[in-house]
This record gives structure tokens, sequence and C-alpha cells, in this order.
């Protein structure tokens, strides 16, 4: 039984979630292979094979995968998959933006229902993961041969080095031409990834304003090394960009301390971060949802507490 985890990465190394991922195939007692699709991405498969736990790291490498399309993706996996007859009984991707793209795709062209967002693993067909905004949690068994399973990555610890896994070519699919990608705008920032924050900051709807949200909120997250989140609520009233947005419609995060400043709590927002070690929340508001989830709770103006709390630390 081989366990086929597709990597994601830069080309030039290997996102976090995917470390977290190969845990979670790890569990499931087969050998576990990396899938790495991409263009130039030597370095990457060279990242792949040094992570523990891995017993052979597959490459595609074409320009067909350079700017990572579901579409082109998808189609790769499946052939893999296929080439492999009936030895890769699983297929594995972190529940993050890619994986969400890519294996609903996998799992169609394979007949297969797509298993999402597990959080835990009971046996090779037998899996835990959260519904109704995390407030229940399914055990689910399938029957296919082939499991598509996406990961909650805040669930499983990252796995680490010490491995030395063989680094294989793979036949690569012709490039499906179903899209283009026309151009990207990134959010650049010297903060951490917020995925991967061990202290984040979020700010929601009670700060009222974007300038309001970085001057309040910049400086305690540049005091702690802290990244940045917000509700969707402060995304959708334009003070941040939505990939700050930290929720079941957002980011799934796990931080070692999580601040959340002029966040109500709706069930969304608690769904993305009540997993969080330290939950710490300042709101005006003693009655807000997210003193239920909070170990510290200060009820108190924002605008007066934040800066005192800044000028403390």
């Amino acid at each position: 039984m081989t366990v086929l985890v597709i990597a994601e990465h830069d080309n030039a190394s290997l996102k976090a979630a995917t470390l977290n991922t190969i845990s979670a195939a790890a569990r499931l007692g087969g050998d576990v292979a990396v899938l790495v699709a991409g263009s130039g991405a030597a370095a990457a498969a060279q990242a792949a094979a040094a992570v523990a736990g891995v017993a052979r790291v597959l490459v595609a490498d074409s320009a067909a995968f350079a700017e990572q399309s579901a579409e082109n993706l998808a189609a790769q996996v499946v052939a893999v998959v296929q080439a492999a007859g009936a030895s890769i009984s699983h297929v594995l991707a972190p529940a993050s933006t890619f994986g969400k793209n890519v294996l609903p795709r996998v799992a169609a062209l394979l007949d297969v229902a797509q298993i999402s967002d597990i959080v835990a693993v009971e046996s090779a067909d037998t899996f835990v993961r959260p519904i109704y905004a995390g407030n229940a949690l399914a055990t689910v068994k399938s029957a296919d041969a082939v499991k598509v399973i996406t990961v909650r990555t805040t669930a499983f610890e990252a796995a680490g080095a010490g491995g030395s896994a063989a680094v294989e070519p793979v036949a690569v699919v012709a490039d499906l031409g179903q899209s283009k990608l026309v151009g990207r705008e990134l959010t650049k920032s010297a903060r951490p990834e917020l995925g991967a924050a061990k202290i984040i900051v979020s700010g929601g709807r009670g700060l009222g304003s974007s300038e309001n949200y970085h001057k309040v909120l910049e400086p305690l997250a540049d005091k702690l090394g802290a990244a940045l989140g917000a509700s969707r609520a402060a995304v959708d009233a334009g003070y941040v960009p939505n990939d700050y947005q930290v929720g079941q419609t957002g980011k799934i995060v796990a931080p070692q301390l999580y601040l959340a400043v002029g966040i109500s709590g709706a069930i969304q927002h608690l769904a993305g971060m009540k997993d969080s070690k330290v939950i710490v929340a300042i709101n005006k508001d003693p009655e807000a949802p997210i003193f239920q989830v909070a170990d510290y709770g200060l009820v108190a103006d924002l605008f007066e507490a934040v800066p005192q709390l800044v000028a403390a630390v």
C-alpha cells in the first residue's frame, strides 16, 4: 500500500502544510510517496526527500506546472495513480487553497468520493472530520479503492527532517490548455505566514476602518513577532485583503497564542481558530461569543487597551 501526498511548494521549498500532511499520511501505515509537480522544482524535490517518513519522491517537472494550475495538476495526479495500478491506496493533500482546488478534480476523475478536512486517522479506511463549523465530529468510513483526502494541517504535527528518500522522475502529462494565468496579486509582508505563525493578532469589525486596523494592530504584531489576521466582517468591510481571513471560509489556524481584537466571535470565525493553544480576547461587549472560547478575556475599549498592551510588552 502506497500513500501519495501531493506536495504544495514554490519550486524552491515545500510549504509547511505539506509536512503536516506527510505526518497524517504516515499514520495510514503504508509507504509514503510525495509527488512534486512543478517547473524547475529540483530543490523542492530534494526538500521532500529529506523529510522523515518519506519513502519515495516522484517528480513531474514541466512548464505545464509552472503556474500550478489545478487542471494540469489533477491530470498528473490521476496519471500517477493509474500508472501505479492498485498500489496507490490513498491520495492526500493539505486542506489549503491549493488542496481544495486540486483534489476535488482528482476525486471526480477517479470517480470516488473525496473525504475533506480530516483531523484524525482511525484506520486505513476510517477518518474523523469536523462538521457544522466544527461543532460536531463525524467518523467517516470509505470503501473506495482510492481514498482521496484533504488534511486539516493544524490537527497534525509537522514531519521532521532526517529522511533520505529516492527521487524518481515520472511521465509528465501534456498541458491541457484549459486555463491561463493572467496575473497574480500577492500580499507581501515581512511578518510570519498566517497559516504557520506561532502568534497571531486578529482584528474584527470593531476596529472601524482599515486605517484603524493598521494603526492599532501593527505595533502589537511587531512587538510580538506575530502574523496579522482578520475576521470575515473585517475583510468584507475592506479593512484588509481576504488572505488575512481566519475562519471556516478563510484559513484554519492553531497558533500558540491567538489575540482576537474587536472580534465578536461568529461561529464561522471560531471554527478557524478555536484550536489555538491560548486565546486572548479584547472586546467591549461582555456578551460577545468570543469570550466563551477565550482563555483570557478583557472587557475594554480596544483603542485604549491595545496601546497600553503595546507599551507594556
